[in-house]
């Protein structure tokens, strides 16, 4: 079994644990007995997926995508816009969104040309440290995974109720997984390959 991970350093995170203790190797040690082939790179937005998939291998069994928090990031400054009301505000939030929706729908589509069976993941948004500006910004970024996901029937991981503890971060860097979180995050990719890809929200 070969099971590929893309995206950013939700998976990428071997920096930001200790050894043997990033996402990928704790696939390898789970009973899956599984390959990983590791395409995701840590700080990839949406649009640097479409050089992972150029890695893509021919025997790929199962897929696993965990990106746009990179794009939330760098969306960021949109917090700082000033404007004259709150309508003006969410004006330039739903800007943000659809340019958004436009990077994530391409990358998804992209993917699911090479391989269709892909579960995604939400953006998590329990990081210490969160303003409550961000946190609602990630909701309209979230919307759009969900919508997209949904609309696709893809199996979808919910990072925002899995990684919901700040033991979940790595106390390295507060916005990639810990070994803890890793664990979550694998258990869950479990389930999802034990219900054969049933199109579901895991948690």
């Amino acid at each position: 079994m070969n099971i590929v991970l893309i995206g950013d350093s939700i998976f990428d995170n071997a920096s930001y644990v200790g050894e043997s203790e990033s996402v990928s190797d704790l696939i390898k040690k789970s009973n899956l007995n599984a390959d990983v082939s590791l395409l995701a790179v840590d700080g990839d937005v949406t649009t640097d997926v479409y050089k992972q998939l150029e890695k893509f291998p021919s025997d790929a069994d199962y897929v696993f995508v965990s990106c746009g928090g990179n794009d939330a990031l760098r969306s960021i400054s949109i917090l700082e816009k000033e404007t004259d009301s709150v309508g003006g505000a969410l004006d330039i939030l739903y800007q943000a969104k659809e340019d958004f929706r436009l990077n994530y729908v391409g990358m998804l589509e992209a993917i699911l040309k090479k391989h269709s069976k892909a579960a995604v993941c939400t953006i998590y948004n329990k990081v210490p440290g969160l303003s409550q500006s961000a946190y609602t910004a990630l909701a309209l970024f979230n919307e759009v995974v969900l919508e997209e996901l949904s609309s696709r029937n893809l199996p979808i991981i919910d990072l925002r109720v899995i990684c919901n503890e700040e033991s979940d971060y790595s106390s390295i860097s507060p916005i990639e997984p810990s070994l803890l979180g890793g664990r979550k995050i694998v258990g869950c990719m479990l389930k999802v390959i034990e219900n054969e890809f049933f199109s579901k929200v895991y948690v």
